[in-house]
């Protein structure tokens, strides 16, 4: 068995599990509600307050489908109940960011301001102007929308400038020198 795909998930009390005879998985929390389809071969089963999922076979496909199950359906029940967040900051002279609407307005030092369409069930929020926070209740949408922001203008090595994770290490070269 699968070391992640066998072990059950816990399912909080404020957290609404059902599951369809065709392998849909609908997870309903305080947050909002998120649906997922198991793949083939895949399937689910709830007992009381233990979510376990299953595969039919051993074959290698099966195998990662079940780690991969397990895992996003752990996540949409995190998701519902206490959502994701991704922090960024914009470092860089000139460099700022403004939420107008559901646009997000960056200026990094092109010729031209870049907008930004922030996804449905995304939340962006903007603080002094160079501090991003990504939040939502879908893990992928929420990282795949801060990835798009950061390439945009990913950070350079040589000044350090650009778009970054908070906490992310940026591996500085030594710019070119006179002879």
């Amino acid at each position: 068995m699968s070391r992640i795909g066998k072990q059950a998930i816990k399912v909080p009390p404020k957290v609404k599990v059902t599951l369809a005879s065709n392998g849909s998985v609908n997870v309903e929390g305080p947050k909002g509600q998120l649906d997922w389809t198991l793949p083939s071969k895949i399937s689910a089963k709830l007992d009381g307050e233990e979510l376990s999922v299953l595969r039919e076979g051993e074959n290698r496909q099966q195998k990662a489908l079940h780690g991969l199950s397990r895992s996003l359906i752990s996540n949409m029940i995190t998701g519902v109940t206490d959502g994701f967040k991704r922090d960024m900051e914009i470092h860089g002279v000139g460099f700022k960011a403004a939420v107008q609407g559901q646009k997000l307005n960056l200026n990094l030092g092109k010729s031209h301001p870049i907008i930004f369409n922030i996804p449905e069930g995304v939340k962006v929020t903007v603080t002094e102007n160079t501090k991003l926070s990504i939040e939502g209740i879908d893990k992928q949408v929420v990282g795949q929308c801060a990835a798009d922001i950061r390439a945009y203008y990913p950070p350079e090595p040589y000044k350090g400038k650009g778009v970054r994770f908070v906490g992310e290490q940026i591996r500085r070269k030594e710019g070119k020198t006179v002879q």
